[in-house]
């Protein structure tokens, strides 16, 4: 019996790994994206981008793509995501959260959670919660840069299951 659950603990050490994404061998860091449920039909997923240009797409629902998916990110769309996110990056190894009552005045419900986070060897995660709902002005270009991120890695396709691809 033993033996069998020390078998069952090795087969998922290995399953894990090969749903995850290695460790990167370029500088920079790991973005880990998710994007959560909402009320409705909304795409949800996690995606996952390393610096080396190695991406993994891991579907919830409403998506394309069956389960998870590895895609290329060329170093262009990599410094463009890095780009388009800093504004909006807490200080690192520190999380910041936007949902309602917390840094949030107009509040809609039923809208999808956004986490993002930025991880690199020996250093603590940095992270970024925000409530989509929350609609106050200042967090307009947060609201553009969220949705920028899957044009930038150009998986709309894999995110809307009535994605026409030529």
């Amino acid at each position: 019996m033993a033996m069998a659950a020390a078998m069952l603990a090795v087969l998922a050490g290995c399953a894990a790994k090969e749903e995850g994404l290695e460790p990167p061998r370029a500088p920079g860091d790991v973005i880990r994206f998710t994007a959560g449920r909402c009320f409705g039909a909304c795409p949800a997923y996690t995606l996952q981008v390393s610096p080396d240009g190695s991406g993994l797409l891991e579907p919830q629902r409403f998506t394309s793509v069956p389960g998870p998916t590895r895609f290329t990110v060329t170093n262009v769309q990599y410094r463009k995501l890095v780009a388009t996110l800093a504004p909006h990056r807490p200080a690192t190894g520190t999380a910041k959260r936007i949902a309602q009552g917390q840094d949030c005045e107009r509040f809609a419900t039923d809208m999808p959670a956004y986490v993002i986070e930025w991880t690199r060897p020996d250093q603590p995660v940095t992270k970024l919660e925000y409530q989509s709902g929350c609609m106050d002005a200042r967090y307009g270009r947060l609201r553009v840069a969220i949705a920028a991120v899957p044009k930038i890695l150009d998986l709309q396709p894999m995110l809307n299951p009535k994605a026409v691809t030529p």
